[in-house]
Parts: C-alpha cells; structure tokens; sequence
C-alpha cells in the first residue's frame, strides 16, 4: 500500500461509526485526510498517523467549550484563594520533599529556582493531579477541522502532537488534556513542547506525562528561554501613597526603583524600595487593594500563560512555597474569598439542603452557582452566584 493510501485508510477508519450528518462527515474526512498528508510530508510515519488518529471522531464537546463566553467573570480575590491556599503550599512542599533531586536538578541546569518551578507545577495541575481528560489528538483535530477560530494554529498543534507519537516520547492513550490542547504535569501545548521539552531523566523520551524530572526540567527551560534571572526576585508587594495614579503604571511600564521611590512607593512595612533595574508596579484590583513591585522575572512567569493574575498566583504561591508570607494587604471586598476546602464545605452544605451541585470538590461550575444565587435570593442578597464567605457562614448558620 501507497503512503498516501495508508493515510487515507487511516482516515476512513477512524471516521467510522461517527453519526455526524454526511456532509460534516465528508468534511471532517476530508480534512483530516489533508492533515494526514501534511503530517507526511513534516516527518510522521503512516503507521503513526493511524495509530493517533484510529478510533477518534468529532467532538461536540470541545466545539462547545470553544465558543463558550463566561457568564461569570472570577474576581482576582477569588482567582487567587483557590490557587494560592494552605492546602497547595502543603501539597507543593510535600511534592517537593518527594521530587527534591529532580527539581535541583533542573535549578542546577537552567538557572531556575525550584520554587518557581514547582509553583508552575502547582497551578498547572496542582502537582500533578489534574492533567486533563480530553484526547488531545480528537481534540486538536475537531478544532483545526471543525473550529470556527484559529484552525491553521490548531492544525499545527495536531501535527506536533503526531511528531510526539512518532517518536515515541508519549503514547496516544496518555495525551490527555485540555480542550485546547494543553497537556502534561505543567501543561504545555505540542509546538511549546517541540521547542522546549527536554529528556532530564535521561531515559531517551521527553516524557511530559509520566515523568515529573522531565515535566519540571522542561519547565525551567521554558522559564529559561523566558531570561529568567536567577537570584532576582519576581517583584515583592508595596505600598502605594494616596492619589497614586495606577493608571500610569502596570507591569510594562518599567521604570528604575528611584523613579516609584520618589512618587512615594515604599515596602509594604514603609522601608525604602530596593532592588536593581527597572520594575513595574502592578495593582490588579486597583489602588485600593494589593500592589507589586515587578522586575522581568515576573514577565519571565507571565509568558508561561499570558495573563497577570495568573503570573501573580505563580509567584506568590513560590513565595509561600519558600517560606514567606502571602499577600497581606486586603483586596476590596467586604465578602473574603474561599479556600478550596471552604468551597467544599459550601457545597457540602448546598448538598445538605438538597441542591444538586454534584461531588463536592472545590470546583465551581453552573450548578454550585445557580443553587448559590438561590441561597442568596432566599436571604435578601444580590444574586452574584459567588461563593463568598457571606453565603457559606449564612449557610453553617442555618439561615
């Protein structure tokens, strides 16, 4: 049998059975017999084509999370609490304690501090815990045929996870992942991995899933990659004066420590700045809650995902992985954010009160938050569905 012919033989087997109508049928078939013949011609074998792709078949599902606009937006307190709790700095140490040779040596050989790199790892998949169900070859196949957005990229992600199986490095049943792709102890999409993976366990494969030396050295290349300095802080928080205009500052408008030491910046103790090169100031919930120096080793963090709060919640969470305290000016909320274990004691009492908010796990989704905005309605709130620590106490209170 032909190359070519293998490849569509592949292609009509896994299409088989797909119960989608037979023009969207035709469709799906025809491009992922396209991308069959782009795989070929980047390097991947017939036999490992058909190996990925047998058996899979469009996903609704992901098409759905695709396009789905959040109803809620998360408030960056709350965003943080669950990232950033007692629970994960327990959780990471204990990950550290039992991984302590492979993170030293990935610090040793990327110039990255192993906090840093275990807090990637904890907000990633809370230490490898949740790397994500999806099949990553269905998935990236439904969105570079199917998707409405973004199909060329996605298309280029399928076949640098076709490279991944072709070689070996991870088999087709552990590719699991996000929606999007997203796979492994710290989450990397397949072009990221192509680039920057690396093999620090020494067994011959990049080993994402399986191997955390390879997940954590792997990340402190990426970090590395990023111009991660080592022995410079992320940034540290602050004190901004009265009538600070956070409008004028942010995280990419860097300016030497003197410059915000003369608008009246200080250390959140009210000593002086210090530190070297220029730094941003950072005040995600406005001048009225927490603030950030931050140097280019936030920036370095920030590449990771492409999103401040996110990049926050990594650096904190080192921090307090090291030992140091959290954040400790409040955030602008008169109801506190909850924990992930108050968030399981809040479902836990919705599921005494007979709502259907499934297995209490932490995790909000639309069930925990219609049955809130019930509570809420019944006591005379807002209805936010936000968990917050007014409807939890309301809760234990019995109201």
């Amino acid at each position: 049998m032909t190359r070519r012919a293998t490849l569509k033989a592949a292609t009509l087997l896994c299409l088989a059975g797909l119960g989608l109508p037979q023009a969207a049928l035709a469709d799906f078939r025809s491009c992922l017999a396209g991308i069959g013949q782009d795989a070929a011609a980047a390097g991947v074998s017939p036999a490992a084509f058909q190996a990925a792709t047998a058996g899979i078949s469009f996903d609704d599902k992901v098409i759905e999370l695709s396009q789905a606009q959040p109803e809620f937006k998360t408030p960056i307190w709350d965003y943080m609490a669950a990232l950033v709790d007692d629970e994960r700095v327990d959780d990471g140490r204990a990950a550290m304690r039992q991984h302590a040779s492979a993170l030293a040596q990935a610090e040793a050989r990327y110039g990255v501090d192993r906090y840093t790199i275990a807090a990637v790892w904890g907000v990633e998949s809370n230490f490898g815990k949740n790397l994500g169900k999806m099949p990553l070859v269905q998935s990236l196949a439904t969105l570079a045929c199917g998707g409405t957005r973004r199909r060329e990229f996605f298309r280029s992600e399928l076949i640098a996870t076709l490279k991944i199986i072709d070689r070996g490095d991870i088999a087709p049943e552990r590719l699991t992942g996000s929606w999007a792709g997203a796979f492994g102890q710290t989450q990397f999409m397949p072009t990221t991995y192509q680039r920057l993976a690396v093999d620090l366990d020494g067994d011959g494969r990049r080993d994402v899933v399986d191997s955390v030396p390879d997940a954590v050295g792997s990340t402190a290349n990426f970090l590395r990659v990023a111009k991660w300095h080592n022995g410079q802080p992320w940034g540290y928080e602050v004190r901004l004066p009265p009538g600070f205009n956070v409008s004028a500052a942010g995280r990419k408008n860097k300016k030497p420590v003197a410059h915000w030491a003369s608008l009246g910046v200080t250390r959140l103790d009210g000593r002086p700045l210090s530190g070297e090169g220029p730094v941003g100031i950072m005040a995600p919930a406005g001048a009225g809650g927490p603030a950030f120096v931050v140097t280019k080793n936030f920036d370095a963090i920030y590449s990771y995902n492409a999103a401040e709060s996110y990049g926050l919640a990594i650096a904190v969470l080192s921090d307090r992985l090291r030992g140091k305290t959290g954040i400790q000016a409040a955030w602008p909320t008169d109801d506190p954010p909850l924990s992930r274990a108050e968030r399981r004691s809040l479902q836990s009492a919705l599921a005494a009160r007979g709502y259907d908010v499934g297995e209490p796990d932490g995790k909000v989704g639309s069930k925990t938050r219609e049955a809130i905005k019930d509570i809420e309605r019944r006591l005379g709130m807002p209805q936010t569905g936000r968990p917050g620590a007014k409807v939890l106490e309301a809760l234990l209170r019995g109201n």
